[in-house]
């Protein structure tokens, strides 16, 4: 607006302009015409005031417009000053909270951290105290780990053999590379039973690590000398207490046939001593068969009395270091012969005068076992059957023991079933517990009762299973699982 009223202005007072109003508001003598002037004068002031108020009204309109913004621009100001204060509180609150979870999360890191550095010291306590010698090595063969019982029996510190070769640093160690990395390629632990001149017996055993950051394999060696030594020990004990049991059979077992030998042997010198009177009354044509029929009576009832003597020497002989592959119902017959010529007892009962039934499942396998034990179990299961059917006072009874060999699954399965005196439940409660030998003959039932030795071979050395169910009224049954594997 101003920029014109300056044009107006301007143009008002321009020379022309000026020299033709200048003739306008004069008569034509040359005198001025005030009236003209005045009103021209108010027409222009009128208008410049016109100018004035549209000018005021408008620029008004503008100002109450910019008002209206700037209110609207304020109000969105604070609208935004408002939000941004909420979310810098919001803000501040997540980081007050951020900040708490996380001196939370340090405060459980430092007490996981403290937790395991004493979790990593009680390991470190239990296997310096381990009464096993335990040697870690990486898949290089390098020492990771060595115990203190590690240097007690090697007589090496462990800083002296850590991150060096084990069969360097320990070149006597009976565990050898190959299956170290038989162990680790296979992933399966390994057991190996060791002996030295059968004085030293070890168990080793071979841990494969492999989910780990540095895959090894964890060596356990453990000293069973005593342990082993011990079994022989209960073993031989038990072995003497059936020779006991023997000696009282074999008087009449391998004095039968000796005196039928003898017979035969004195008819056969008498039939030589009286050979030519025999020969002039018969004209000497049975002669031969005579003396062939003695020699062969003699040779058989020999060949009984060597059987005798070859079970006894099995049985005698010593546990081998390492399970065999045995033919289970070979060694069943076995113990069955051994049985009739070991087992006697007061009631008169002759265990070759029980009927044996036998149900074998076909083409058994054989399996894994220390024989010489094994054929124990089923001697001593033999005698207890033995004892309960001679218990029996029915004068019609007739003694039966039922066995039952199968495979099911992944087990062996022997069951031993007899129609004797059953068990009552408080002797089956304590069947398989240590029998403690008393001096004073008090009773003659504790030998049948004697199975916890029985029991110790088929749980402990063959990992299998034994099992009794019993009526007092009907007999016994007692079940063995062995693992085929």
């Amino acid at each position: 607006m101003m920029r014109y009223l300056v044009f107006i202005s301007i143009f008002l007072h321009s020379q022309p302009l000026y020299a033709g109003l200048k003739m306008q508001f004069k008569y034509p003598d040359g005198t001025t015409n005030w009236q003209h002037v005045a009103n021209w004068s108010g027409g222009t002031l009128i208008l410049l005031l016109s100018i004035v108020v549209i000018n005021l009204f408008l620029t008004r309109r503008q100002v109450r417009k910019s008002n209206r913004e700037l209110n609207e621009i304020r109000s969105r100001l604070e609208l935004l000053v408002q939000e941004r204060t909420a979310t810098l509180d919001e803000s501040n609150r997540l980081l007050k909270d951020s900040n708490k979870l996380l001196e939370e999360e340090m405060a459980g890191h430092v007490s996981t951290a403290s937790r395991l550095r004493a979790s990593e010291s009680y390991i470190k306590n239990i296997l310096s105290s381990m009464p096993l010698i335990l040697i870690g090595v990486n898949d290089d063969g390098r020492i990771t780990q060595w115990n203190k019982q590690a240097e007690s029996i090697t007589g090496i510190k462990a800083e002296d053999v850590l991150n060096k070769n084990l069969w360097d640093a320990y070149p006597v160690i009976t565990v050898s590379p190959d299956q170290v990395r038989e162990a680790l390629e296979k992933n399966e632990t390994i057991t190996i039973k060791h002996s030295q001149r059968g004085q030293y017996y070890f168990d080793i055993t071979l841990y494969p690590l492999q989910d780990q950051v540095e895959p090894g394999v964890v060596i356990l060696i453990d000293d069973v000398t005593k342990k082993i030594l011990a079994e022989n020990m209960l073993i031989q004990n038990d072995k003497i207490s059936s020779m006991g049991e023997l000696a009282s059979s074999m008087a009449h077992d391998i004095n039968t046939p000796l005196q039928s030998i003898l017979f035969d042997l004195r008819n056969f010198q008498g039939l030589l001593n009286d050979g030519s009177e025999y020969m002039n009354e018969t004209d000497g044509k049975d002669m031969p068969d005579k003396l062939r029929h003695l020699l062969s009576h003699a040779y058989e009832k020999g060949e009984k009395m060597a059987s005798i003597v070859q079970n006894l020497q099995d049985f005698a002989r010593g546990r081998s270091d390492r399970k065999q592959l045995s033919n289970i119902v070979d060694l069943m017959e076995n113990t069955l012969e051994l049985a009739g010529n070991v087992l006697s007892g007061p009631s008169g009962l002759r265990f070759n005068d029980i009927r044996i039934e036998r149900n074998y499942e076909e083409n058994l396998p054989m399996i894994p076992c220390y024989v010489t034990e094994l054929q124990q179990v089923f001697l001593s299961l033999f005698r207890h059957a033995y004892d309960a059917l001679g218990r029996v006072t029915d004068p019609d009874h007739k003694p039966v023991i039922v066995i039952q060999m199968n495979v099911s699954y992944d087990s062996f399965w022997i069951r031993i079933q007899h129609n004797g005196v059953g068990i009552s439940n408080e002797d089956q409660s304590s069947l398989f517990e240590p029998f403690v030998r008393k001096d004073t003959p008090e009773v003659d039932y504790d030998a049948g009762k004697r199975l916890s030795f029985a029991y110790f071979i088929i749980t402990e050395q063959h990992q299998g299973y034994m099992a009794v169910t019993s009526d007092i009224n009907v007999g016994t049954t007692f079940h063995i699982q062995m693992l085929l594997k």
